[in-house]
Formats: C-alpha cells, sequence, structure tokens
C-alpha cells in the first residue's frame, strides 16, 4: 500500500521569487515585511513549505496512524483574500489576539488583510511567542 506523501513539503525555492510573483504590489510589501518579522521572531532564515507557504523552523511529527512528516514551527501564505498565519495555540495567544486589531480566525489560522491594521508590537509578541511554544513543544 502506498503511503501518504505530503504536498506541502520544505524545498529550495527562492522566498523572494515566489513573493515577486504576488502581484498586488501593498501585498507584496506586506509579505516581505511579515517575513522579516517572523525572521526576527524566530531567529530561522525563511524557507518556502511546498509552492505557496513561506516556513521558519521545522519539526518532524508522526501520528499513531503512522503517518508522519516535518512542518514549519510557525508560517504564513499571501493567499488571494489576506495573509494567513499558521501559528500554533498557546496559553495566551487569545489575550494577544484581543490586543492584535483588525484580524479573522478560522481554525489554527490567522488572517491579515493589512499588516497596518494591526498593533505591529503585538504582532511581534503574538509571533515571538508562537515560534517559542512550537519549539518547545516539538524540538525536544
Amino acid at each position: 500500500m502506498a503511503k501518504n506523501t505530503n504536498k506541502t513539503t520544505e524545498n529550495e525555492s527562492s522566498v523572494a521569487d515566489f513573493i515577486n510573483t504576488i502581484a498586488d504590489e501593498t501585498k507584496r510589501a506586506y509579505s516581505f515585511k511579515l517575513a522579516e518579522l517572523m525572521e526576527e521572531a524566530s531567529g530561522q532564515k525563511a524557507k518556502m513549505w511546498g509552492p505557496a507557504i513561506v516556513g521558519f523552523g521545522s519539526y518532524h511529527y508522526k501520528y499513531e496512524s503512522g503517518r508522519e512528516g516535518d512542518a514549519p514551527l510557525i508560517a504564513f501564505s499571501p493567499r488571494k483574500s489576506s495573509l494567513t498565519l499558521y501559528l500554533p495555540s498557546f496559553e495566551s495567544k487569545e489575550q494577544l489576539l484581543q490586543k492584535l486589531g483588525k484580524h479573522k480566525q478560522s481554525g489554527g489560522c490567522t488572517h491579515i488583510i493589512k499588516l497596518t491594521d494591526v498593533d505591529a508590537a503585538v504582532l511581534t509578541q503574538l509571533l515571538s511567542e508562537s515560534f517559542k511554544h512550537a519549539e518547545t513543544t516539538h524540538c525536544k
């Protein structure tokens, strides 16, 4: 029986080249800024995961089902409708999200349309604490 393979894997594609393909100039600028903020928060270089996710750090997971793979500790993707942040849940995340500014939550994703609609200091803290939590939880 064939093993499921993950479509979203780390690859050697250029993050800058990917971001430069974003047609909307503002979203492109926001994406470069978000990559910079996540790099500072994580201390990790941005890497492409699949064709459209920019990730920072990585960990290996294995489910009871036997499925396993690698995933970024924190990541984002510049989607058509918003910048989608992939951040883990942690104790003070809800309090930070309440102070963040204009955003939406769906599942584990945080959606931001404009970086100017959120508090930069709160965003920086959210990214930093998300990375620390993910690293502590997954990189033992």
